[in-house]
């Protein structure tokens, strides 16, 4: 198997190994919290910066689409298969690409899974103590940042060629 087929199973391994964690973390919280417990989590001095905050969201990014599982899943299953595609077909190369499409497929899929499985909502439980701000999850966290990365990719990295030289040893004169 060639270089850029290990790396395409490892981007895949690597997007499978963040929707386990992710799921694995969602299933400690449902197993050790109840719906709507507030904890504690990371502090640093007298300064509190998360909770763990469980609730249940049946939207997509701060509840938005609510309720609307089927399109929600429907989109989600879009976008899945269109980072698999790029993951594939375009990322042979382009490290950086092929790094950002992972943790997006990678953070998509865990949360693809809660809400297929858990009644079409997405468990979350990280809440942030500094600022009001969302509860979100491990998943959320891989989307977001993948994201940020793709269009820092896309803005400055991507098809940057080289202009040709122009050849001029040729020319009449």
């Amino acid at each position: 198997m060639k270089g850029g087929g290990v790396l395409l199973i490892l981007a895949l391994l690597a997007a499978a190994a963040i929707a386990g964690a992710d799921q694995l973390i969602k299933h400690w919280v449902m197993a050790n919290m109840t719906l709507g417990e507030d904890r504690e989590f990371l502090r640093i001095g007298s300064v509190d910066l998360f909770h763990l905050h469980y609730i249940e969201n049946k939207g997509a990014i701060f509840s938005s689409f609510s309720g609307q599982r089927v399109l929600l899943l429907t989109v989600t299953t879009i976008g899945i298969l269109l980072m698999l595609y790029l993951l594939i077909a375009r990322s042979k190369g382009k490290p950086l690409l092929r790094i950002c499409l992972t943790m997006i497929l990678g953070g998509a899929v865990g949360n693809f899974i809660d809400r297929a499985f858990h009644g079409g909502s997405v468990v979350d439980y990280l809440d942030v103590q500094l600022f009001d701000f969302a509860v979100f999850n491990f998943a959320d966290c891989f989307v977001t940042v993948g994201t940020v990365l793709l269009f820092l990719y896309i803005l400055f990295f991507m098809d940057r060629q080289k202009p040709e030289a122009k050849d001029d040893s040729g020319s009449d004169a």
